[in-house]
This record gives C-alpha cells, sequence and structure tokens, in this order.
C-alpha cells in the first residue's frame, strides 16, 4: 500500500468492507478508469487547451494521445528515480500538462501533492519538507511570476528535493518536463511499467494529497485512495447529469478540489466527455470558450458566478450551451442565488464540501425555492451526518449545531497529524468540519457560518493564526489579530488588527501588507484591511475576543496618535 501506514489512516476493514458490498467503491484507479476510456474510444477528444500549441493556438488530446502522454511520462519520471510513494508537488496553471503528469504519477503509484499557482515560497517549502517531495513541476513563467526563481529558493531551503521539472518555457537550471518522457512500446503498459519491479497501485492505495485550508497556520494535508475519491467522481456526475457529451469548463484553478470532483475534470474523464481549460475564469475569457467549445457545465465561487451573472446581460457571446453552472467553495447568498437563472440562462445547483469528503448538492429536479435557499444534500446514502452543540449532543431537527460527518469518501484522519487528527476527528471516525449547520424537513443543510478560526475568501481559505504569525515578524509590531469581516463580493475579507511596540514608528497598512507579501505569503492571503488599535476587546478570562473583532460590538480604542488613516476598500 502506498503511503506509511503510521503517516495516514485508511478506513477500518469492517467500512470498507461495507462500502464495496453497497457498490460505492468499484476496485478502480485512475490508471486503469484513462486505460479503460482510451480503449472504448480512443479517437473522443478528452482536453482542450485553448492556448496551449505550439503557436498559442488551440491544442487538443484525444483519450488515446493522453493515455499515450501518461504511459510515457510515468516511464521517463520512473527512469529518474521516481518511486510509488515518492511525493511530487505540482503546480501547474489549467494546461493539458497538468493531467498528462497527474496521470503518470497515478499509473506508477507517486503521489502529487495538489498546490495551487497562487501558492508562494511560504507554502511551497512547507509542502515539500513536510511530505519530503521527491519533485517539484512547475511552469516557467505564469501570471508575470517566474517559478523557477521561487524554485531556487524551495530547493535552497528544502536540499531534499530531487528534481525540478518545467512544463513551458526556458527550463533554466532545471529539467524540461518534454525531456521527461520515454518511448513506451505499443501494448506493453497493462497497467504497469514494462519491467517494473513495483506492483501495480491498488483501489486501496493512496492516489493523491490535497491541501485542506485548515484553521490554523500549518496546512494539512488531505489522503485520498483512489476506491474513495472516484466513488465520489462517478456518484458526483450521476447527481449532476454529466455523461459522455457533456463538455466542462475548468474555470478555477485546476488542482483545486471543487474543479477537480465536482464533478469537474476527472467526473467528466471518468464519464468519457470533454474537459476544456480556461486559462483564466473572467468572463472576456470563458464566454468565447462557452461559445466556440458547447461548454455545458462548469463550476464558480460566489464572487465569479455574480460577476459571470452581471457580465452575461452585456455580452455577445452564444452562452446556450451551458445547462447547469455549479456554485461552491463559500456559502452564496440567496439573493445572488436568484440571479443565476435569469441572468445565464441555465440551471443552478448549490454545492457545499470540502476537500476531506462530504459532498452535498442540490438536485437538478429541486423545487427552485430549495436551490435558493439551501447548500444542497449528501452525495451517498453512506453519508452519516450529526449535528451537535458545544459538548457533541445532537441538536434538535432544522437547530443549528457544528457538522460532524463520516463516510465512503470522508477521510478517517490527515496525512502524518496527529495532533490535528485528535482535534478533528471523533474517536468514532467522524469528522469535525467546523460549520455552523441545520437541516430542512427534506434533508438539505444550510449553512450559517464556520466554527473554525479560519476565513472564507471567496472560496479561498485562510488560516487566521498563519498570517498572525507573519504580521508579528514585523519587527515593530508588538501584536496582532486576523479575523474576517463581510464583503459583498468575496463573502469575507480579511482585516488585520495591529498593536505596534511602544515607541515604534507610526506604520501605515501598505507597509505591513508589503512585509508580508515579500515574505513569500500568497497574495491572497495578503490581509485586505489593516486596522491599528491600542488593545484588543478581551472575554472574562483574559483571551482576545476575535468575535468581538468581528463583529465591532465595541468601538476599538486607537492609539494615542493614529498610526494610518482608513484606506478605501481593495478594488476586486
Amino acid at each position: 500500500m502506498s503511503g506509511s501506514a503510521a503517516a495516514w489512516h485508511p478506513w477500518p476493514e469492517e467500512y470498507a468492507a461495507r462500502y464495496r458490498a453497497a457498490g460505492w467503491w468499484r476496485g478502480e484507479t485512475f490508471g486503469s478508469v484513462l486505460r479503460e476510456r482510451a480503449a472504448a474510444h480512443p479517437d473522443r477528444i478528452a482536453l482542450v487547451d485553448p492556448a496551449g500549441g505550439a503557436d498559442g493556438g488551440r491544442r487538443t488530446w484525444t483519450y488515446a494521445e493522453l493515455d499515450a502522454r501518461a504511459d510515457r511520462m510515468a516511464a521517463g519520471f520512473a527512469a529518474r528515480g521516481i518511486a510509488p510513494g515518492d511525493k511530487v508537488v505540482v503546480q501547474l496553471p489549467n494546461t493539458a500538462e497538468f493531467f498528462e503528469v497527474v496521470f503518470a504519477l497515478f499509473r506508477i503509484g507517486a503521489l502529487p501533492v495538489f498546490a495551487l499557482p497562487a501558492h508562494r515560497r511560504t507554502e511551497i517549502s512547507y509542502f515539500c519538507s513536510f511530505t519530503g517531495a521527491a519533485a517539484y513541476v512547475i511552469p516557467s513563467v505564469h501570471g508575470g511570476h517566474d517559478y523557477r526563481e521561487l524554485a531556487a529558493a524551495v530547493r535552497a531551503e528544502v536540499p531534499g528535493l530531487r528534481e525540478v521539472f518545467v512544463a513551458d518555457g526556458d527550463p533554466g537550471a532545471f529539467t524540461a518536463l518534454a525531456d521527461v518522457p520515454v518511448p513506451v512500446p505499443v501494448g506493453a503498459l497493462p497497467g504497469a511499467l514494462p519491467g517494473a519491479l513495483h506492483p501495480v497501485p491498488a483501489p486501496e492505495d493512496l492516489a493523491f494529497l490535497q491541501l485542506s485550508g485548515g484553521s490554523t497556520g500549518v496546512p494539512k494535508l488531505i489522503p485520498r485512495t483512489h476506491d474513495d475519491y472516484i466513488y465520489s467522481l462517478w456518484a458526483s456526475n450521476e447527481i449532476c447529469g454529466v455523461d459522455a457529451d457533456s463538455v466542462y469548463l475548468v474555470a478555477l484553478p485546476a488542482a483545486h478540489n471543487f474543479p477537480l470532483s465536482s464533478p469537474g475534470s476527472l467526473g467528466t474523464l471518468y464519464a468519457g466527455g470533454r474537459v476544456v481549460l480556461a486559462p483564466q475564469p473572467v468572463p472576456d475569457v470563458a464566454f468565447p470558450l462557452i461559445e466556440s467549445e458547447g461548454v455545458t457545465i462548469t463550476g464558480l465561487v460566489p464572487p465569479l458566478a455574480l460577476l459571470w451573472t452581471e457580465a452575461a446581460a452585456h455580452t455577445d457571446r452564444d452562452l446556450s450551451s451551458l445547462e447547469v453552472l455549479l456554485v461552491g467553495g463559500a456559502k452564496f447568498s440567496e439573493e445572488a442565488a436568484r440571479r443565476v437563472r435569469p441572468g445565464l440562462g441555465c440551471t443552478l445547483q448549490q454545492v457545499f464540501g470540502m476537500a476531506e469528503g462530504l459532498v452535498n448538492y442540490t438536485r437538478l429536479d429541486d423545487p427552485e425555492e430549495t436551490v435558493v435557499t439551501t447548500q444542497g444534500r449528501p452525495i451517498s446514502p453512506d453519508d452519516e451526518i450529526r449535528i451537535v452543540d458545544d459538548e457533541d449532543r445532537e441538536v434538535p431537527p432544522g437547530e443549528p449545531g457544528h457538522l460532524l460527518t463520516r463516510g465512503p469518501y470522508t477521510i478517517r484522519g490527515y496525512w502524518n497529524a496527529p495532533e490535528h487528527n485528535a482535534r478533528s476527528f471523533t474517536s468514532d471516525g467522524f469528522y469535525r468540519t467546523g460549520d455552523i449547520v441545520r437541516t430542512t424537513p427534506t434533508g438539505h443543510l444550510v449553512v450559517e457560518g464556520r466554527a473554525k478560526d479560519q476565513i472564507n475568501r471567496g472560496g479561498e481559505k485562510i488560516a487566521a493564526e498563519e498570517v498572525e504569525n507573519h504580521i508579528l515578524a514585523h519587527p515593530a509590531v508588538h501584536d496582532a489579530n486576523v479575523v474576517g469581516e463581510p464583503d459583498p463580493y468575496l463573502g469575507e475579507r480579511t482585516c488585520a488588527y495591529v498593536i505596534l511596540r511602544e515607541g515604534a514608528e507610526a506604520l501605515r497598512p501598505a507597509a505591513v501588507k508589503k512585509f508580508v507579501r515579500e515574505r513569500g505569503l500568497a497574495a491572497y492571503k495578503v490581509p485586505d484591511r489593516v486596522e491599528f488599535v491600542s488593545a484588543f476587546p478581551k472575554t472574562g478570562v483574559g483571551k482576545v475576543s476575535k468575535r468581538d473583532l468581528r463583529t465591532a460590538a465595541a468601538p476599538l480604542p486607537r492609539p494615542a496618535t493614529p498610526a494610518l488613516t482608513p484606506t478605501p476598500p481593495p478594488q476586486h
């Protein structure tokens, strides 16, 4: 079994047997699924990369081409010493190479660690160090950022990182990804590499590690197996109506759990459909792709859904092929949800889920009021839900409480994180999601908020403690607390309350933002607002009351000499 048994928590055998007997776990692997789809319809287009061609134009790969590319890349990775169980941090934008790389790793039993293009040195160094990554895969330049410079900085901090592969452009001091694949004889790969000394990955093996947004400054890694994740794909396909005729637009970052699996790119490939990769999610890019590629389904976070809905009224693009818009990653307000059908002319499906497992959907045949006022109901009949109070006692139906869950695709523990697991999982295997929810009589969930000290900024999860630690590193800062505050566009934005050291020179908000940005923090984690105060509100036992910071229940004391003037809200 790939991955150390001590590093992760497989499902207890009685539950694994139950999920297999129920037919949820079909005994498939990602490598075998791609092989089967390529054999069944080799000439069907699997991927469309609108800007991936040699001339910057449209590029397509059929299922047979993707399968063959994955074989050659797998053989090349193996030849360079990447072995089953090795971790490979993959930080690629929405390009066809993302799928070539991850399916190659699936095929040899190495574990992709999915990073987002927005991550920077702080995060990537941690991922590489914590996982003992053997390799790191990057673009050369993307979004104006040179990832080769990032890789050089990471390699200096993590000397155990053996390989850096650059997917495009000049690789600089590293290895061009195009130089990795090696020829593989036709028919030589029934599932494993020719002459391989290791077994084919098994369905119960780990397939990859995802990143959790976590409520602390230390990111957590989510171990997903072939069995459990593939179940979430085909079950999502059934709920969302995805089949071989579906065309899914990957508008969000390809490595994010939502566009991977709800039903996402991997769900679409499982169904034998077509995946179209959007370089950016903005209407000026996405709308022409919907028109030219006949996109039928896509997924967005609430801020983008609002942007698309407003832009649709002013576009001359034909969006009539779009049948379903999934909105998730953060709660979609009722008012905004009501705008989707009249604005975009498609069906809305709300999605409430987490990379740790549980996913809820509104159904295609749900009444409109249910669709716009709830966040859906669970995928599986075997998804177990508990809603409890602060003492873990079940609350009456319809009352809000803490959401706990376990099931056939919800993990039993984070990877190599015993302290987190003790807090985040009950002794009988329920995951504490950190969400406050209530149920409706139909079994749908309504999300009321977050219990964890975590900020959900437009679908990107930000750990307050992590940002606080970076601000506290500033020599002029005495203390800092970061909270989320309501934002009509993002849902929440970040506000950093800062106390300066006695005698320190006054700072401006821009100086604090510049400081944390230069420390390598991802751009979306840089505080949207910085306020300087002389003290924080306290609880009865002397702890800082973040609740009062969030609600501004009482005016906060300002420094005797104000260190700033109010700044306008950020431009989104």
